[in-house]
């Protein structure tokens, strides 16, 4: 029976057309059904709209808001825009309350919203729980950085600074590996899955989480607290209650504006800007240039294989930092100052984006021959990993340099990771 035409648009008749399913034989084969589609799709398997999506639950989206995949693509857009204009907030507050109480309330903000995505009923309430979802996890993305900051000792930061990298960019590829098997169950239990992880963390954070912000300069200035006796350190320095509201004393307490101060200024620091700008803008890039590339590379696969395909860059990433990236560093700083008979300083850290580049090169063009050629998918799987691999190397050199130049203002340095960042995803 053909189509029946339900309009006209540009000129072409909208038809109410048949869905396309894959047989098990790997044929295709149309099946009836009352769902409305344009432009009309065909039953070829090269036929993008027949490819399976990056994100496994955009389709079960765009049907369940009635939404187009424009929009669904926002879901992904808005939160990352929150995720990098939230640290202007977060950054001031904990440095006048503390960095527990700011950790614990971005994730109670994530914790709440993550669950409102999962009961939300319309696409406005979906969208106002995801922005509201990024700005919970700000706190993450700069006032961690700066905890390791107020813990860890120079010689010790590029190992730590590496294991935050490695958080941070193993959760861009474990999230479609997770999510691909979670949304069998359901498109909302992906949501939920979510929650459950935050609430675990809130939780864990709530227990376990001390508070580090540390009045060091006026405790240096004024000397230990003698026994018995009250000094000024002994009144600066002081346990803060379980949850803090009021300010911590001792500590700079910044303006509210002062973050987005600190940001613009970061442009007259020629070793954070030029850094972070070239990581951002050529090297980082070719993470999402892989990532979105996956479903053209491999349109027959299901959305849990196309999930599976991240187990080559998340080893890669991980043998990266566990033996190679963060601890080297900090082996190579000591060496280098040790042979040389030199103080330290952070640009003996650079000499490791030389094998970073020609990794992170290697894996892309090698990545890119399997897919023309159509070699076995395991053979990208290994490109995939010596590109994570040099990726990684990549970013914990980059940041752990940048804190390492103007270690008082690490959280102004993910400020400025994370502006670019938001502008990178926007392209």
């Amino acid at each position: 029976m053909d189509p029946e035409v339900i309009g006209v648009s540009d000129g072409q008749e909208i038809l109410k057309t048949p869905d396309v399913e894959t047989t098990l034989d790997g044929s295709t084969a149309v099946q009836p059904s009352d769902s409305l589609e344009y432009p009309r799709r065909t039953s070829h398997p090269a036929d993008p709209l027949n490819w399976p999506l990056t994100v496994p639950t955009f389709a079960s989206l765009q049907i369940i808001f009635n939404a187009t995949y424009a929009q669904i693509n926002y879901t992904v857009a808005v939160p990352a825009l929150a995720l990098g204009l939230s640290p202007f907030m977060w950054s001031p507050l904990a440095d006048i309350y503390g960095r527990r109480t700011v950790m614990i309330i971005g994730c109670l903000v994530a914790f709440i919203s993550t669950i409102g995505s999962a009961v939300a009923k319309t696409y406005g309430g979906y969208m106002a729980a995801r922005f509201f979802q990024g700005w919970g996890v700000g706190p993450a993305s700069s006032v961690g950085l700066q905890m390791l900051q107020d813990i860890y000792f120079e010689h010790e930061r590029g190992q730590k600074v590496g294991i935050w990298t490695l958080a941070i960019d193993t959760g861009l590829l474990f999230g479609p590996l997770i999510g691909g098997f979670a949304a069998l169950v359901s498109t909302e239990f992906v949501a939920w899955l979510t929650a459950i992880f935050f609430g675990v963390l809130l939780l864990s954070m709530v227990i376990w989480l001390p508070e580090t912000a540390f009045p060091r300069r006026e405790v240096v200035e004024n000397g230990p607290p003698k026994q018995d006796s009250d000094t000024p350190t002994s009144s600066i320095v002081r346990s803060p209650p379980f949850i803090n509201f009021l300010p911590i004393p001792g500590l700079r307490h910044p303006k509210p504006w002062d973050t987005a101060v600190r940001f613009i200024r970061m442009f007259a620091y020629p070793n954070v800007a030029i850094s972070i700008i070239f990581y951002c803008w050529t090297w980082y890039w070719f993470i999402l240039c892989v990532i979105t590339m996956i479903p053209a590379a491999y349109p027959t696969y299901s959305p849990q294989h196309q999930g599976l395909l991240f187990l080559g860059l998340i080893i890669g990433t991980i043998i990266a930092e566990v033996f190679f990236s963060g601890t080297l560093s900090d082996r190579l700083v000591a060496y280098i100052s040790r042979t040389r008979n030199r103080p330290r300083s952070p640009e003996m850290r650079l000499w490791l984006f030389w094998p970073a580049a020609v990794l992170t090169a290697l894996g892309l063009v090698l990545f890119g021959v399997a897919i023309q050629y159509n070699w076995h998918w395991a053979v990208a799987q290994i490109a995939m990993g010596i590109f994570g691999f040099g990726v990684q190397v990549g970013n914990t050199t980059t940041m752990a340099y940048a804190v390492d130049c103007h270690p008082d203002h690490a959280m102004d340095v993910t400020h400025y990771l994370g502006g670019h960042g938001v502008l990178e995803l926007r392209h």
